[in-house]
């Protein structure tokens, strides 16, 4: 059975910076839940962040660019934290991008521990964001981009989905497993698998 690693505020865990959850009823989660292959995971909290915490952003393009002249290509979001071009600063400016890195970190050693190659995750959030994140100027604009657990989860090679592409998740587990069952099927019969 394929694992499926799921942003634990989805779940009703109170782990938004805010003390929050973001849960989520929809049947996809629901069926997952009770087939037991949801793993939970909150890379801000992993990452050692408390909870309730600041509000945090990924930098701004122009903020990040400051000081590295104007040859530098712009790392977009979480994938420009995880190269040191981009910062996950605080509404009051403090830099927590060691934390969202360590949490990042911890989320991809959990899904390759189990095998996992799929995950859906809160979108906007500098985190798990796979779809959109926030700008960097704290006014709630939303921009094209991935949060630095998803950039980093999509570098391994895992499948990440917004919670709004339970659909498309299900369908993309539904392919892992009739792959998985493909290539099963070859070893049992002693049919070669490459």
């Amino acid at each position: 059975m394929q694992y499926v690693l799921v942003s634990a505020c989805l779940l009703g865990h109170a782990v938004r910076y805010d003390g929050l959850d973001n849960a989520s009823q929809h049947p996809v989660l629901l069926q997952w839940l009770q087939e037991g292959r949801v793993l939970p995971f909150c890379p801000e909290v992993s990452g050692g962040l408390p909870t309730p915490r600041p509000a945090a952003e990924i930098e701004a393009a122009e903020s990040a660019l400051e000081g590295l002249g104007a040859a530098q290509p712009a790392l977009g979001g979480g994938e420009g934290v995880l190269k040191g071009a981009r910062r996950v600063i605080t509404l009051q400016g403090d830099d927590v991008s060691q934390a969202f890195v360590h949490g990042a970190q911890q989320g991809l050693a959990l899904a390759q521990a189990r095998g996992i190659r799929l995950a859906v995750m809160k979108d906007g959030s500098p985190s798990c964001g796979s779809t959109r994140i926030y700008d960097g100027s704290f006014a709630s604009v939303r921009i094209p981009g991935a949060g630095v657990a998803a950039a980093l989860q999509r570098s391994a090679g895992i499948e990440v989905f917004a919670e709004t592409q339970w659909d498309l998740a299900k369908a993309a587990l539904d392919r892992l497993e009739t792959l998985d069952g493909e290539v099963s099927q070859r070893s049992d019969t002693g049919e070669s698998t490459s």
